[in-house]
């Protein structure tokens, strides 16, 4: 169907036929005047979504304009400034054809579409792609096809460096936001078009199923749509790296020399799952040669345009807009006209722009959100060049020390999976309304799912093991990777070991009780300390040495504020509880409560390790 919008010319529900002969519902949309389309032909733009090419996408906004764009809107936009732009339903989503199964085989897609679209008259050949979360994977797929023609990418918030360990899974843990996003959008399958799986699916309470993990196949709330309950417990229970995981649509990280030759922009926030995704993109681009930029602020997912997330405001220059261009409209427009239509736009070296989260004064704001504050930072590298490597040593009274050495000393975590610790905020999302992500005083609330009454911070249970410096003498500023390393001793066959890194805010008039607020976390799920692709099981009594990797993160911690971790044995629901019997993941039925004895000091000291600019 044709129509003309404006200055654009737009085709509608074009089919487009992939190798196998299913269609694929598409939106095309030409630069025009007049009602008439423009000769062209024009460079053309690719954006591959799961979530409706009709729709409005809740992250298309800017600081000046904070109501959403549809995604015809966005396209219009590209159109007037001289690109062809295709907005395409993924496979078995929507408009198009076919069965969908998250993920896979959407870079076969993506290159179908580009060689249908090279034999078009208003294409000349040279294409960009674009896109956020799910839009950001299906772009690194295609990019692994080694497409003619695909010249630059716009990716936030996603591509799979690893989705093994940033994603689906995490240090051997299941993401369990996948379980919330399979229901949520079974529900706007093309099996729920009738009316009796509609009914099934909107009668289960998923609130109410997260209470009775863990799921079975069969007995869980996305039964009503068997294949997107195929393709959930297909990623819950592949706990061992292997062949599934090495999949290019999920694991971009061996293929750098491959995807480097497309210049890439790259956008994340730090409380969002793929943070660690966009450095390591950064990273493994600039390492084989190719150009990327990066962009991380203190966002959620999507949310570059938002000042705060949770209960914090990192103030008015925490947004992209006005950073490297107007908004982040116009940072897209101007990537594509310099690699696209070689417009003279001002190029730039390729750096990473990040977010130090920290140094603001900690009051409330009328909104009741703490003012945390920050600044930006840039650097050709991540880590930072200027940054090095610091240990802060844990120590068995609770202690986090810059020194070089501490007494022997031991400490016991007893843990229970009926009774996992709650997760208040961090890099989530998609896990409404079992969680939300965001920076958060770690006290827990009515609001928190798995709390209790009366409610006391989390550092008051007897399963979250607290250490802390003194309040500080001066300002630590970090930008990098944080890792736990530390030796323990249990009496179950596998458990799970957090961290959770905190800036202890001291109190004040705003906070009496102070605020201790998350920066961020990670897990390791023991029988993967070794070997994501071997696991072996723990002998009871065996000392081991065991390392936990946090998601990576910048941060200003003040004079005055204390550094502090956390250390527990879950954090659900952001990931699945570990039944501590060595059952196959996703299978479990049992559950053991663990003794671990974690030990300090001495010749192998328990460390935390951070990159200090």
């Amino acid at each position: 169907m044709l129509g003309t919008i404006e200055d654009c010319v737009v085709l509608k529900d074009v089919m487009v036929p992939m190798r196998d002969g299913v269609r694929l519902a598409t939106d095309i949309v030409l630069p025009a005047r007049e009602g008439r389309a423009l000769a062209g032909p024009f460079p053309t733009l690719l954006h591959r979504t799961p979530y409706d090419k009709n729709g409005t996408r809740l992250s298309e906004v800017s600081a000046a304009e904070p109501t959403p764009k549809s995604n015809l809107e966005v396209a219009k936009v590209l159109a007037r400034a001289g690109f062809a732009v295709m907005n395409q339903d993924c496979r078995g989503r929507y408009g198009s054809e076919g069965v969908f199964k998250k993920y896979i085989g959407e870079g076969e897609d993506g290159a179908d579409s580009l060689e249908w679209a090279r034999g078009q008259g208003w294409c000349n050949g040279r294409f960009g792609t674009f896109g956020l979360s799910y839009s950001a994977h299906v772009q690194t797929a295609l990019a692994l096809q080694e497409p003619e023609g695909l010249e630059a990418m716009f990716i936030d918030s996603g591509g799979f460096w690893n989705a093994y360990q940033g994603g689906v899974r995490r240090g051997g843990a299941f993401e369990l936001k996948q379980a919330t996003w399979a229901l949520k959008h079974a529900r706007l399958s093309p099996r729920a078009s009738d009316p009796l799986v509609k009914a099934a699916l909107e009668g289960e309470d998923v609130t109410e199923w997260f209470k009775a993990m863990p799921w079975r196949r069969g007995v869980s709330p996305v039964r009503h749509v068997p294949e997107y309950e195929e393709y959930l417990f297909e990623q819950w229970e592949h706990g061992t790296f292997d062949a599934f995981w090495a999949l290019p649509e999920l694991y971009a990280a061996p293929h750098y020399p491959r995807l480097s030759r497309v210049p890439v922009f790259l956008v994340c926030g730090w409380f969002d799952p793929y943070a660690e995704t966009i450095l390591e993109h950064f990273r493994g681009w600039r390492a084989h040669g190719g150009h990327a930029e990066a962009v991380i602020g203190p966002w959620l997912h999507g949310r570059r345009s938002v000042t705060h997330g949770g209960d914090v405001d990192f103030g008015p220059g925490s947004v992209i807009d006005g950073l490297l261009a107007e908004d982040y409209e116009a940072l897209r427009v101007d990537w594509f006209r310099r690699w696209l239509l070689d417009a003279p736009v001002g190029a730039r070296p390729p750096l990473a722009h990040w977010f130090a989260m920290g140094g603001g004064a900690g009051e409330r704001d009328a909104e009741g959100r703490m003012g945390h504050g920050g600044a930006w930072r840039k650097d050709a590298a991540w880590p930072p060049e200027a940054s090095r490597e610091i240990a802060l040593l844990l120590t068995a009274e609770g202690g986090l020390t810059m020194g070089s050495a501490c007494p022997e000393g031991e400490m016991v975590l007893r843990t229970d999976p009926m009774d996992p610790v709650p997760s208040i905020g961090g890099a989530v999302t998609s896990g409404e309304p079992v969680m939300v992500g965001g920076a958060f005083d770690q006290v827990t609330s009515p609001a928190i799912f798995g709390a209790r009454a009366p409610y006391l911070p989390l550092a008051a249970r007897p399963d979250v093991l607290v250490f802390a410096t003194p309040p500080l003498a001066e300002p630590v500023e970090i930008a990098g990777p944080v890792v736990l390393e530390i030796d323990l001793v249990t009496d179950v066959p596998d458990m799970d070991l957090t961290a959770k890194l905190i800036d202890w805010t001291p109190p004040s008039e705003s906070d009496p009780k102070g605020f201790a607020m998350n920066l961020t976390d990670g897990i390791l799920r023991l029988r993967y300390r070794d070997d994501w692709a071997n696991p072996s099981l723990l002998d009871p009594g065996r000392r081991y040495d065991v390392r936990v990797e946090l998601l990576p993160v910048a941060a200003l911690f003040a004079k005055g504020h204390r550094i502090r971790l956390d250390i527990s044995g879950s954090n659900f629901p952001k990931f699945d509880v570990n039944p501590q019997t060595g059952e196959p993941e996703g299978r479990a039925r049992g559950s053991r409560i663990a003794h671990s004895t974690l030990f300090f000091g001495g010749d192998r000291p328990a460390r935390l390790k951070m990159h200090r600019l």
